[in-house]
């Protein structure tokens, strides 16, 4: 028998924060000023159960799309399993403050290294993008069962 969806309001369920954590990749998907569905994998992180945060730069097409339609919605598979998994949809707000640092941190967790390595080639400033878990579905059994 598979495992149920669960819907929860608000909050991302502490036994799915460990998805997160991992070097999963989020799909974030993003509305065109057309209208057109654009969806990007990326680098993830959360602000405790309450938000999924990721990092791009000023002027990729995500980023100019938040900025006109804040509505999105961030799908992450655990990649020990990739049955079970979370999905957050929410309108994200966007910032600079911080997100130097913010890459930094995410390169140690994915690339094992201290800093981005790519500051120096960046034109762009790099904004943190809050999804904030206003909607979450989780399915597959939480990483304590």
């Amino acid at each position: 028998m598979s495992d149920p969806y669960e819907v929860h309001r608000g909050r991302i369920p502490e036994a799915y924060l460990d998805i997160l954590e991992k070097q999963s990749f989020a799909y974030v998907a993003t509305i065109s000023d057309q209208g057109w569905p654009h969806v990007s994998p990326m680098w993830v992180d959360h602000d405790g159960n309450e938000a999924v945060l990721l990092n791009t730069l000023r002027g990729r097409r995500k980023e100019r799309n938040l900025r006109s339609n804040p509505r999105t919605m961030v799908s992450v598979a655990d990649p020990d399993n990739p049955y079970r998994y979370l999905t957050v949809r929410g309108r994200a707000t966007l910032t600079e403050d911080g997100a130097d640092g913010h890459i930094d941190r995410l390169a140690q967790k994915y690339l094992d290294t201290d800093t981005y390595p790519h500051h120096d080639e960046e034109a762009e400033s790099r904004v943190i993008v809050r999804i904030p878990a206003s909607h979450v579905i989780t399915r597959g059994r939480s990483a304590d069962r």
